[in-house]
């Protein structure tokens, strides 16, 4: 008898010391199906092979920015998924420690943002999606340029994201760079949506989701949105199809970052190499379109269909320097809603 009671605190001295060993890592990420593949695969698969547990705290990147920001000094998040426009935000706040350098072998100089401080899991472009069916019926060749978006044959039947989402952020830095401006001379693209190209919208819409319905609805013919939207659509049968404009799509970095004061620093650097893996790009390639940032990746036709892949697309597309853009991005915010969404 002594030696089973012996043999039983053994084992709860043992099952103890298990549970207090046990780690636990908090990852702040998107919500949808970014959540969902997460928790039903990515998670199970690196907690099996790392031994520690995650909570997913769900949220878009502003979200995030904000959680990080009233967190400041005692964070709560160990990994942080945001797009590199507010990630430029959080690494200059210090809110990034420095990603492993050993994490970047086999990824190309694009998955590296400012000093090292963030890492980027996939690459999205920003350009022009458009109903490949309906172009056929009227007769209209596909979409080659930003100018397009001022076509007058289009009006009333594009769609453009207002400034405050990214793809629209995009758009009015793209058409003022066509009319000799850029992101230190913003005027010329809000002209541009002035005379022109607002004629041509019938919405400005945020939402992905009811981006989506529009062009179901056969209510717009084109818009300006990611690669990756466009694939996800697609692939759910819609005649969609996504075009690079020739001056060159924009890019949009989805990217991750160790937070400063984890309490698990190595689980979030190794947290980080996962995301990055072959086996993981993939999976975030063929679910979400977005394209690897990882070369060793291996992609069929279908799965890379729309997807910013090979240095014909890559090499062009244009890159944001957000340093300048957070600094003037309220004060266009401001603007737009004067002048272009009134």
């Amino acid at each position: 008898m002594r030696n089973i009671l012996i043999t039983a605190s053994l084992l709860a001295l043992a099952s103890s010391a298990v549970h207090a060993q046990e780690k636990t890592l908090y990852l702040a990420a998107y919500g949808g199906s970014t959540e969902a593949l997460f928790k039903e695969k990515l998670i199970p698969k690196w907690e099996q092979m790392s031994g520690a547990k995650v909570v997913y705290v769900p949220g878009n990147s502003t979200d995030t920015l904000a959680k990080l920001r009233a967190q400041e000094g005692a964070q709560d998040v160990d990994v942080a998924f945001i797009d590199d426009g507010p990630m430029a935000q959080a690494i200059g706040f210090g809110y990034c420690d420095t990603v492993n350098e050993d994490t970047f072998t086999n990824l190309y100089d694009a998955a590296r943002m400012p000093e090292g401080k963030a890492i980027g899991v996939g690459i999205i472009a920003t350009g022009l999606a458009y109903n490949k069916e309906m172009f056929a019926e009227k007769g209209w060749d596909a979409p080659t340029s930003w100018n397009d978006l001022a076509d007058p044959k289009y009006k009333g039947m594009v769609s453009v994201p207002p400034i405050t989402n990214g793809y629209g952020l995009h758009a009015l830095i793209a058409t003022a760079m066509l009319h000799g401006g850029g992101i230190n001379d913003i005027e010329p693209g809000f002209k541009a949506f002035e005379d022109s190209i607002g004629d041509n919208v019938l919405v400005y819409e945020p939402s992905s989701g009811k981006m989506s319905e529009l062009f179901q609805n056969g209510e717009i013919a084109l818009s300006v949105w990611g690669s990756g939207r466009l694939k996800a659509l697609a692939d759910s049968g819609f005649p969609g199809a996504f075009a690079y404009p020739e001056e060159g799509g924009v890019k949009l970095l989805v990217s991750a970052c160790p937070v400063v004061g984890s309490d698990v620093p190595e689980l979030a650097q190794d947290f980080l190499k996962f995301v990055t893996s072959p086996e993981t790009q993939k999976e975030f390639a063929t679910n979400f379109g977005w394209a690897p940032v990882n070369s060793t990746v291996a992609l069929t036709e279908a799965q890379s269909t729309a997807l910013p892949i090979g240095a014909e697309i890559v090499d062009k597309l244009i890159n944001i320097d957000y340093s300048v853009v957070n600094a003037a991005r309220g004060d266009w915010t401001k603007s737009w809603t004067r002048r272009i969404e009134r």
